[in-house]
Parts: structure tokens; sequence; C-alpha cells
């Protein structure tokens, strides 16, 4: 069968990568056509869009960026028309994906969406219009089931794909020599795949390395991104750079401070301590905290529903406070204690893996039916 997919960001990439090997495992006839990035061009097919080109994060930022967005929509539109897919699958960025979905459905193509849009967060409502225009809803998160069932619509919950991406995960013995990491306990600094949260967080995460001269700092680099990128945060600091090898780096690391995201939960899966940070502009912000229904931003405490790791927004992400909080995960004992603990909870929450062999099932079933 022919898939076309449409992952927008980083963490898509990699759950769209994972869901195309499960599908090759399964039709081996499977044929993909795809705005996604390397990750998924190296499970084959064509490659349209790269996500580096898409990825836009807050109202401002879509706002100024609004002709290249609606640019890219067209494109796909179009691309998709003439591909003539069997299935569309959507994965995860809802503010692309949801006008394709609406578009393709219309045009009569199976429409399935992988990763649920967060519309339990804000504007609740959108919920009428994903019943309206995708045909399969695939959803990772435990509690989205029964908020969806709140609205009148059954979902297939598949589990968490991450889980998968842990799971096949093989830690490179040779990482610590190669990376020239040895000496010193690592820190991970994941400052998130977009150029807005990067140029945000990057300062004041480098600010704090000079608390902590006993620790090796290590910035795990976005695939879209090169080291020259960086080196206007780094300053000549002694900070390490690694290239796709963020798990690796985890698996090594005594803690972490993480742009929120897709990698909280993966640095918990990880069992790293952590502090999850974030920056907007002004405007997003201000506009984030009268719409936005939930009380947590990082996955962990979403899943968890209880301040697991502690979030610094805004004017509280600054050297002063992600100090203070790196401080308590490396140095106060019960402190880091309760929150590996919490981990081991979030674990039993998660599951077992299998989420990309269960969707894959389900899409392959519900286009045989098509």
């Amino acid at each position: 069968m022919k898939y076309y997919l449409v992952a927008g960001e980083a963490s898509g990439d990699l759950h769209g990568a994972n869901l195309m090997k499960a599908l090759k495992e399964l039709d081996n006839q499977a044929d993909f056509r795809f705005f996604g990035g390397d990750l998924m061009q190296a499970e084959g097919g064509t490659l349209v869009k790269h996500y580096a080109d898409m990825a836009y994060m807050g109202f401002l930022e879509v706002v100024l960026n609004l002709r290249p967005i609606l640019q890219n929509m067209k494109a796909c539109k179009k691309d998709v028309l003439e591909w003539q897919p069997d299935v569309l699958i959507l994965i995860d960025f809802p503010g692309f994906n949801l006008k394709i979905a609406e578009f393709a459905k219309s045009k009569g193509f199976l429409v399935c969406y992988y990763i649920s849009p967060k519309v339990w967060a804000w504007n609740q409502k959108r919920v009428l219009k994903i019943k309206r225009v995708v045909n399969h809803l695939f959803c990772i998160l435990p509690f989205e089931v029964d908020f969806y069932k709140s609205w009148g619509m059954d979902i297939d919950y598949v589990g968490n794909p991450l889980l998968d991406a842990v799971d096949a995960f093989k830690p490179d013995s040779t990482f610590i020599e190669k990376n020239n990491l040895g000496g010193k306990k690592l820190i991970a600094l994941l400052p998130g795949s977009r150029k807005q949260e990067i140029s945000r967080l990057m300062p004041d995460m480098v600010a704090v390395t000079d608390v902590y001269p006993s620790y090796h700092f290590v910035i795990a680099v976005a695939p879209s991104f090169n080291a020259d990128y960086y080196q206007e945060y780094i300053l000549g600091k002694d900070i390490s750079i690694v290239f796709g090898a963020t798990y690796d780096l985890l698996h090594n690391a005594e803690a972490a401070i993480v742009a929120s995201g897709t990698a909280t939960l993966e640095t918990a899966l990880f069992n790293v301590p952590q502090v999850v940070v974030y920056k907007g502009s002004p405007v997003t912000i201000t506009i984030a905290r009268m719409l936005i229904k939930i009380r947590f931003i990082s996955l962990v405490n979403l899943i968890m529903d209880k301040l697991v790791v502690k979030e610094l927004i805004q004017q509280d992400c600054n050297p002063v406070q992600i100090g203070k909080e790196l401080n308590n995960l490396l140095n106060k004992g019960d402190y880091r204690k309760t929150m590996l603990d919490n981990y081991d909870e979030l674990d039993q929450k998660m599951g077992a893996p299998g989420a990309s062999q269960k969707t894959a099932a389900l899409i392959i079933k519900y286009a045989s039916k098509k």
C-alpha cells in the first residue's frame, strides 16, 4: 500500500520512523512519501519536505511566519492529491495537520491521526473538528481515553511510542571515550529542536555551567543543526556537543536540564533527574495563560497528574532558579530519590512497548477495509 505521512518536528520524525519500520514488517509492498526528517528518510521512501523548514513555536511566531506555513500546506495538499495514497497518516503537529486532514477527508482519502492533538489542554471543542475530519485517531497518553469518551468519541489507545524507541536503544560502549567525556560526571543539556526555543534557553543553560565546574555539561544537538550554530551560545566554555546521541547522553547523565516537550518524558524513561525549562515570547505566554487549562506543561507531570519534575517557565527560567534546582537534583539525596521513585510509578503507568506495531496493524486493518 501507499502511505503518506506528515510529521512537522523532531519527535514526529522519531515516531514516524518507528511506525514506518513497523508498517514494512507487516506490508512488504509498503511505499512511503512524507513530510518528515532524517530518521524517516532512513526508512526509505521519498522525503518531500524536511521538518526543519516547518517547525514554528508559539502564537506570535506562527503569525510572523504565516506565509511559508501556508505555502507548505498548499504544497502538501497538492502532493497528496497527485500521489493518491491509500492512507494519510498525520503525526501530531495539529496546527498544520488538522488543515491537511480536513482537505484530505473532503477528497475521500482515509485519514489516520497518530498521536492526538493536545485538545485537552485548550480549546477542547476542537474535538468536534477531529471527529469530522479524522477517520481513526490513535492516542498515546492513558488519560486521553476517558477525555475523548467524554466527548462521545471512540479512539484507539496504542501506548506510547517513546517506549518503543527507548526499548530499541542499545548503548554505545565507546560513547564516553569517542566524545572525550571522561573524568567528570555528565549533565545533559536538551534545549529543544526549534531555533526559537534554542535561542531563548541556551543562554540560561550555559550560564549555569559556571556554578558546577566539577561536572561536564553536554548539549544534545538537534538533528537539523550543526555545531557552529551552538558555538555562539557556548562562548568558549568547556561544554561538549554530541550529535545523534541523545539516548547515549541520557544513559550516562547524572542530571539534565530539559526544554519542555517530548524530551522530558524521554529523560524520565532513562531515569535521569531533571529540571524542565520553557520560554516563549511575551505575547505567546500571555495568550497561553488565558487559554490553556492544564496545571503542568511537562509530559511527566501531566501523565502523573502531580508535580514530579520542577517546571521553570518564563521569568522563573533563569540561571539562578535553574542552578538551585540542579543543586537539589545533585546534592539532596531525599529530593533525588523522591523523583526517581516517581519515575518508577511513571513506568508502571506507561505500560509496555509496542505502540508502533499496534498502530501499524490497525492502520493496515482500516485501510484494507476501505
